[in-house]
């Protein structure tokens, strides 16, 4: 089987490895988007610092938003443990990854320790096309009509204070009751569809909440391993992703250091684009050069250089971030295949480019 392409021709590793490399020693201005484990971020930023490359992820607004909400203005936040045990009042906040729809089903039918009648309640804050959920049961929706998810919790939020407000939120008279009698309610957010006025919005509303009562929130990331390397480029230079070193140091800069944006604006000429799962296409426009590192069974379109990785769980052993336990967990392969870690590709390009890295 095939594992490296230059263009769309195979190759030896060794060769695409090789060129891969020239590519990067060229580039004035390169991007890396790192959706891969805690190993390959830790590589992938280490050779950035060597080259005075960019760092981001492939959904780097979303993680920009929750990145802000912390950085920025700071959260209150339960553990998935906490929220499972406790929570008798759920409030799903927008819509949630299909990637945490098993653990939600687990969280709304689970029965809390804090309930009264043996069972939670569950509202949903913004329009959808049902009452049900995607993982089965209902939830109460709440929403305004015409109004986007910040307009809809800033409505909530007003009517918790009890303050008037042009259109009142459907269902609240039932979510006002519902709330009155909760020990604790747990609002599930995730940057995924909450832009950063949004979850903005919803620690206000928990935080008015605080003083009267126990309240908070559940944080389901837009991306696991996004989220990871937001950890991962933390720990290693200080700053989450979004990071760049162009000027030798590392610069953070959720603007500047936009990927997407940058390859856009043509000020990118090389794109690394790291990926452990099936599908998705890097961002190509304007010329830039694309080296994908992708789990793939062909040349990645467009791509100057393709080289086929393994997945974490699957085809090797890893660690990862879950935000079904809100921390790191290390991973055991499936059924464990020849396929290279994002890791071992990104250092042997290294070893090409530049001295040893420092991770």
């Amino acid at each position: 089987m095939a594992v490296a392409w230059i263009g769309n021709r195979e190759t030896l590793l060794r060769r695409a490895v090789e060129h891969a490399a020239m590519l990067l020693r060229s580039s004035r201005c390169p991007v890396f988007s790192l959706d891969t484990d805690i190993h390959g971020v830790r590589a992938a930023i280490g050779l950035a610092e060597r080259i005075g490359a960019a760092c981001d992820h492939p959904r780097g607004a979303s993680l920009a938003a929750e990145t802000a909400l912390f950085t920025d203005k700071g959260a209150m936040t339960v553990s998935p443990g906490e929220a499972r045990g406790r929570a008798d009042l759920l409030v799903l906040v927008g819509t949630m990854p299909e990637a945490y729809h098993a653990f939600l089903a687990d969280l709304t039918n689970s029965v809390p320790d804090l309930a009264e009648k043996g069972g939670r309640n569950v509202f949903r804050v913004g329009r959808g096309r049902s009452k049900g959920l995607p993982w089965g049961g209902e939830a109460i929706q709440l929403f305004v009509a015409n109004a986007g998810l910040a307009a809809t919790l800033a409505a909530l939020r007003a009517q918790c204070a009890g303050r008037q407000v042009t259109i009142p939120v459907s269902n609240f008279g039932r979510f006002a009751e519902a709330l009155s009698v909760a020990r604790f309610p747990v609002f599930v957010f995730s940057g995924y569809s909450a832009d950063a006025l949004a979850l903005e919005m919803l620690q206000g509303l928990v935080a008015d909440l605080n003083r009267r009562k126990r309240a908070s929130t559940l944080h389901l990331t837009a991306s696991e391993n996004g989220w990871g390397g937001v950890l991962a480029s933390t720990w290693m230079t200080g700053f989450p992703l979004r990071t760049g070193f162009a000027r030798g140091f590392p610069e953070f800069d959720p603007w500047r250091f936009d990927a997407e944006r940058m390859i856009a604006g043509g000020e990118a000429d090389l794109h690394l684009w790291i990926s452990g799962h099936v599908g998705g296409r890097p961002v190509r426009k304007n010329g830039t050069r694309t080296i994908a590192l992708a789990r793939t069974a062909r040349a990645i379109p467009g791509a100057a250089v393709t080289i086929a990785i393994g997945e974490v769980g699957a085809d090797h052993p890893g660690v990862v971030y879950s935000a079904r336990t809100g921390g790191l967990v290390s991973l055991r392969a499936r059924e464990e295949s020849d396929l290279p870690t994002s890791a071992a590709i990104v250092h042997a390009i290294a070893d090409l480019v530049s001295a040893e890295l420092p991770c």
